[in-house]
């Protein structure tokens, strides 16, 4: 009935389908295979892509050429670009979308994408000789083969749903979970955990009074992720978000529901997202604050659904509901869709080596929840990645590794493989040693370059960045060079009232002022407008203005970061063994001995971060490697 494919996807979530995506773009014969065609790319929990350094890695997916970022810009609800006040490498790009259109996007690229077709079915099992990944079997009872199988199963591996004391097996609710996979993993000597996730009740739009609660807008000038133009973008309404607080009525009906709470009794053994923790969970944590701020964000511009973020719970249901209509506007509340937990398996991804491909298993690659993410965004980069990989392997090219100096991607795949989780990983700007290096800003002028290189990112793309590149260089030399003169600059510099200036001075030195932003210099010195203009910028003008303001407010901080940078990557990608015996260095500590061994980190550098590996561990392994 198959052909024999190149890559094989295991579930069409936010990783399968980047996977899928990208394998089949390298020009590998793709088959995705999903439980149910008609739901892949759910946004399970909240409808929304981006947010703090998660905005970061959607704009980094888009540099390389996936397509979160195109889709995320199609079916926007609102934008937001959060953490303003702060430096740019905090500003992080949010957009709620809409959680009807979306899905079906991703279907429309994925029906279109050459060398990719899909298969509606489960996969129960792998078909692995010579410790190799060859193919998979279904619950169809059929035997398909590739050269690589990715598996990107999100939470379905053996889910259990929890709602009180009801438990029943899901992946999420009214969809089956998937059985087998984790158990024959495990008889092939992989380690096997369990991990906690929930999701909040959604509500009737027509149920809530919005009169009581506090409107939250979108930005006024939005922005979008994609770094590419697309077309029918503008005019777009935007919707409002709205704030909503617990207050302590609310906090002790919920504690009504501990007694019967499978998280407080121990029916739920995996650990939970320490980040985005149920309400019940925040309550018993931060008992002595007394209230907990809620967003309350429209689902699609289709439906009446309204999701309550923050408000995530696995209490039982009329628990759930007595509480939320003591919430201030939520009185008459009708919920649409319970809150619940899920409980499901994955493999700590200290089992995977730095292009995600698995240590015992050649030729099966992990992507998503399964290696102990949360998030959309943080599952998708792993997607892309897998499925570059697994193509570039196919075609017996170079892999595809980004380092921590490179991308939050870099910095993600590199946590996973080299720390492991045990609670559900989600990136912050705070994981990254080189943010004022990673910033949303420039992820297309870090990594379509890189992307390029290997015939992912389409040529349209790298002319882009070229001439972005170029102009931003022309704008911060002129800049750099040129002076303005009192009577031109002390009227706006008394407006924005920062101090004036007696004789002529750089214009480099008027915009380190924090006041002060290249439009205003523009509007104020005739030579510098008519550089800008004359470069014919178009519709990259935005970009090109920010990035040349940026290199030239923040430099000193970007050169010490550069050099920092350079200066440990002499070691960090100091190459170690595949077949390193590190107990033959009695030198090294015990624990580092044990936790290498079985790590098998691919550089120095990823060993410095193996938690129990001491500098000292790390001078005598760099002292023995370059001797």
């Amino acid at each position: 009935m198959f052909k024999e494919f190149d890559v094989i996807v295991v579930g069409a979530g936010h990783a399968g389908c980047e996977a899928a995506l990208a394998a089949s773009r390298l020009k590998t014969n793709v088959l995705l295979i999903t439980q149910n065609i008609n739901n892949i790319a759910q946004l399970s929990c909240n409808p929304a892509m981006g947010g703090v350094a998660k905005g970061q890695i959607v704009r980094e997916i888009d540099a390389l050429g996936g397509e979160s970022a195109i889709i995320t810009d199609s079916n926007t609800l609102q934008f937001r670009m959060l953490n303003l006040s702060k430096g740019p490498a905090m500003w992080s790009p949010r957009a709620q979308v809409d959680n009807i259109s979306f899905p079906l996007s991703w279907r429309r690229v994925l029906n279109n994408a050459p060398f990719l077709q899909m298969w509606q079915d489960d996969v129960v099992g792998l078909i692995i000789r010579n410790e190799k990944a060859i193919g998979v079997r279904t619950k169809l009872g059929l035997e398909i083969f590739a050269k690589s199988v990715i598996l990107t199963n999100g939470t379905f591996l053996n889910g259990k749903i929890h709602i009180g004391e009801k438990s029943f097996e899901g992946g999420r609710i009214g969809e089956e979970n998937s059985k087998g996979l984790s158990d024959e993993l495990r008889d092939y000597g992989f380690e096997v955990a369990s991990l906690k996730t929930g999701t909040p009740m959604r509500v009737d739009k027509e149920s809530i009074n919005f009169s009581l609660l506090q409107e939250q807008k979108g930005d006024e000038n939005p922005q979008k992720f994609s770094f590419l133009e697309q077309k029918n973008r503008d005019n777009i309404p935007q919707q409002s978000c709205y704030l909503a607080y617990t207050n302590s009525i609310v906090h002790d009906i919920l504690r009504e529901g501990f007694a019967f709470s499978p998280m407080f009794q121990g029916r739920i053994k995996g650990k939970g997202p320490r980040y985005c923790p149920s309400i019940e969970d925040k309550i018993e944590r931060f008992s002595s604050k007394e209230r907990h701020q809620l967003f309350i964000e429209p689902e699609s511009r289709y439906s009446n659904l309204y999701y309550i973020n923050g408000f995530s719970s696995s209490l039982p249901l009329d628990v759930q509901y007595r509480a939320l209509r003591n919430i201030v506007g939520f009185e008459n509340a009708v919920i649409q869709k319970p809150g619940y937990a899920i409980e499901y398996d994955y493999f700590p991804p200290t089992q995977l080596k730095n292009t995600l491909e698995t240590k015992k298993i050649e030729n099966l690659y992990f992507a998503g929840q399964i290696n102990g993410t949360t998030g959309y965004e943080e599952a998708a980069c792993q997607g892309l990645m897998a499925g570059i990989n697994a193509a570039l392997k196919i075609r017996e090219k170079p892999s595809f590794v980004l380092k921590r100096t490179d991308a939050y991607i870099g910095v993600l795949i590199d946590d996973l493989i080299t720390k492991g989780v045990d609670e559900p990983y989600r990136m912050f700007t705070s994981r990254a040693e080189y943010r004022i290096l990673l910033r949303q800003d420039n992820a297309d002028q870090r990594l379509t370059p890189l992307s390029f290189e290997i015939g992912l990112a389409l040529e349209e793309r790298m002319k882009r960045v070229e001439k972005k590149k170029k102009n931003i260089e022309e704008i911060v030399g002129f800049i750099d060079k040129n002076t303005a003169l009192p009577n031109e600059i002390n009227p706006l510099l008394e407006e924005k009232q920062t101090p004036i200036i007696n004789q002529k001075t750089k214009l480099g030195q008027i915009l380190l002022r924090p006041q002060i932003i290249i439009k205003d210099l523009w509007q104020n010195i005739p030579s510098l407008r008519d550089k800008i203009e004359s470069l014919n910028l178009g519709n990259i003008q935005d970009e090109v203005v920010l990035g040349a303001e940026i290199i030239i407010k923040y430099k000193s901080y970007i050169d010490k970061e550069q050099e920092i940078a350079d200066k440990l990557s002499k070691y960090e990608d100091l190459i170690i063994k595949d077949d390193f015996n590190y107990n033959q260095l009695n030198s090294l500590s015990f624990e580092a001995r044990e936790k290498l061994s079985k790590i098998r980190p691919k550089t120095i550098g990823q060993a410095s971060r193996i938690s129990g590996v001491s500098p000292s561990d790390i001078s005598v392994l760099i002292i023995y490697i370059c001797k």
